[in-house]
């Protein structure tokens, strides 16, 4: 009669190793352990218990191995791959003994190397024990992790401003003044401005400055889910007024959901109107205290120090009504500020604390850099030990330079640190984003309002004059309904640029552009971080494709697809002819049947058909890269040199 192991049948009928000697118990089969063999009789018994309804005796099994306390011993559970060292602790065995057992099936390892699962289950089964593989936890995500504070845990913390506004309106003078008239006497003279983030106090509180956030930077490190800022003073000046990146820095700072304080500076100047100013916000939704709205207006002078004191008042104010606060007993996480390869010291990070205490001598982990903190230096170019919430540190002794505005955190060890930040280094980037909205297209945007995903639909306007983007603004906003609300979030003149581009992405925004084009390098982060920029010669065809898409009604269309730009080098004027534009192809090419625009400053000029394409005195059928041509567009003739034409076929895309 032949006999089979327990084990065997085990694997047969999908059971686990608990659940069949339970099961064995129950007909009375006496067996010592796992290795013991049963006859065919007893072995077709349990097969024919099992074959009806294994899932009518599940529960009942369970329940028996539960009672069983000698069955604990039957069964171990280990991982998909283990140390030799780690395996002997689980059998209880000395590890020469399972180097041993190795050995003897040919799989030379030592102490501390590992072995997959079916080698360790094989050596397991000759020291009478069954394996059972555990449940892999995602390390990643245990990781990253954090658990919730208790409210009594917390503790009021100082508030992380940025200064933002126009180019040339007095930011960097502004912070300047702010630091020379705030620091205290034992500070006197030690303020190094390297690092990116500074300290000041006033009234016994601090108040930490971020110095280098523009606009990119302010949107990457929300984009990246990192976003450390609390309070965004805007700076306007008082003779100069509201500006064009005065306007992106709100919509940037509104994105972000940042409390705003307004900073009218140079009111020292002759031609200062701080009215003029608040009524110009007016327009963008920031309606001043003193006009019955709840946007905090200070006006300043960075030069002669007025309305200094004021200001980090309101800051403080702000912060309280705000109730900043942070737990400073636990592992320390943040957000890398910035970050550099200085040649003396290696790789050096400035890191904003958000949460916890940071120490010298702790593992951390930025994306897929990680070390241990060998040095720590403040805002005033001292040696720290320790770090608290709202505090900016420089630190030494990471493995690689991190990506500024990636979040840091805390790991036990360095070999923690290390193992983590290599699975983060081995994953897709997409994985590890998996909480970033999927981004909204017109194609798709109708079934993420059928499944309710969309609630609200975020366009960024940019036009060739300021009258069309109020136009489309207003057109817009129009088509809201109560399925899905439709939000200008920013509209501007020009080309379409790379903050529009960043601040779509963060926005989970649409791009509309009327009459313009995007840059080259817009149009590669478009392309990369998959933004919908839809561009327009019409006004009513941007209206009616939102109109259809929120409805579902996009038909199959022809779309554009870009295959060449030419610069034009000289124009020619021949008589009876017209203007010829000697060009050269800057990429892709030109051929006889595209369609072409002329681009100037990044606004379209013409649109329209080729008359002609030569190369010397012969006409072409097409012309690549880098080389020189001739054309001439239909029935046009005002081009200038350093225009750009741009050459497009219309291709079908299926909706």
């Amino acid at each position: 009669m032949s006999k089979v192991r327990v084990y065997e049948i085990a694997k047969k009928l999908g059971l686990s190793n608990k659940e069949l000697l339970a099961t064995l118990k129950e007909f009375d089969i006496e067996v010592k352990n796992h290795m013991s063999s049963l006859t065919d009789e007893e072995a077709s018994i349990i097969t024919e218990y099992y074959a009806p309804s294994k899932e009518e005796n599940e529960e009942e099994s369970i329940e028996e191995v539960v009672e069983e306390e000698n069955l604990e011993s039957v069964v171990i559970t280990i991982p998909k791959s283990i140390t030799v060292k780690a395996l002997a602790e689980k059998l209880e065995k000395q590890s020469s003994e399972i180097v041993k057992s190795l050995m003897l099936k040919g799989v030379m390892a030592t102490a501390n190397q590992e072995i997959d699962f079916e080698t360790a289950s094989s050596v397991a089964l000759e020291f009478d024990v069954l394996v059972e593989e555990e449940e892999e936890k995602d390390l990643v995500e245990e990781f990253f992790k954090e658990e919730p504070d208790d409210e009594k845990d917390l503790e009021t913390r100082s508030p992380i401003v940025v200064v933002m506004g126009h180019v040339d309106h007095g930011k960097t003078s502004l912070l300047d003044a702010i630091r020379k008239s705030n620091v205290t006497s034992r500070e006197a003279g030690g303020i190094t401005q390297h690092i990116g983030a500074s300290v000041v106090s006033i009234n016994d509180h601090d108040i930490t400055f971020l110095d280098t956030p523009g606009h990119e930077a302010f949107t990457a490190m929300r984009l990246r889910g990192a976003m450390a800022t609390d309070i965004a003073i805007l700076v306007v000046a008082a003779d100069d007024g509201v500006m064009p990146q005065t306007i992106e820095a709100i919509n940037h700072a509104k994105a972000a959901n940042v409390q705003i304080i307004v900073a009218i500076n140079k009111i020292d100047k002759p031609g200062a109107n701080p009215d003029r100013v608040k009524q110009e916000l007016v327009e963008y939704g920031l309606v001043a205290e003193d006009w019955g709205g709840d946007t905090i207006c200070v006006p300043v002078s960075a030069i002669e120090g007025t309305g200094l004191d004021q200001l980090l008042e309101m800051i403080l104010l702000v912060s309280e009504m705000e109730e900043l606060r942070a737990n400073p007993n636990k592992k320390a996480s943040g957000t890398i500020v910035e970050a550099q390869l200085d040649k003396g010291r290696g790789p050096v990070a400035t890191v904003l604390i958000q949460n916890g205490t940071l120490k010298t001598g702790d593992a951390i982990i930025a994306g897929t850099s990680y070390g241990r903190i060998r040095a720590m230096i403040d805002d005033k170019g001292r040696r720290v030990k320790k770090a608290g919430p709202s505090t900016p540190v420089e630190i030494l002794g990471l493995s690689e330079v991190p990506v500024s505005g990636d979040a840091f955190y805390t790991a036990k060890n360095e070999r923690e640190a290390r193992h983590v930040a290599e699975k983060v280094m081995s994953r897709d980037r997409e994985k590890l984003m998996q909480n970033t909205p999927s981004k909204v297209t017109l194609d798709d945007l109708f079934t993420q309002i059928q499944s309710g995903d969309m609630k609200e639909l975020n366009i960024v306007v940019k036009a060739d004059v300021q009258g069309s983007v109020e136009a489309i603004k207003q057109s817009l906003v129009k088509l809201s309904n109560p399925e899905v609300m439709i939000k200008v979030i920013h509209g501007g003149v020009g080309a379409i640029n790379e903050s529009d581009v960043m601040l779509a992405s963060a926005s989970n925004a649409i791009i509309i552009g009327f009459n313009v084009r995007p840059e080259a390098s817009a149009k590669a982060v478009a392309d990369s971080e998959k933004i919908d920029v839809r561009l327009y010669r019409v006004i009513y065809n941007a209206i009616e494709d939102i109109e259809a898409a929120m409805k579902g009604m996009l038909d199959p269309e022809y779309r554009e697809k870009v295959i060449g730009h030419a610069e034009v080098r000289q124009t020619f004027k021949v008589s009876g002819i017209g203007t010829i534009a000697g060009s050269y192809v800057l990429d892709g090419k030109f051929t006889r049947d595209s369609k072409v625009r002329l681009v100037r400053d990044g606004i379209v000029i013409y649109e329209g058909e080729l008359e002609s394409l030569k190369r010397f005195k012969d006409d072409v059928k097409e012309v690549n890269t880098g080389y020189e041509c001739g054309i001439m567009l239909n029935k046009f003739n005002d081009i200038k040199e350093g225009d750009v034409v741009e050459a497009f076929i219309m291709e079908e895309i299926p909706r």
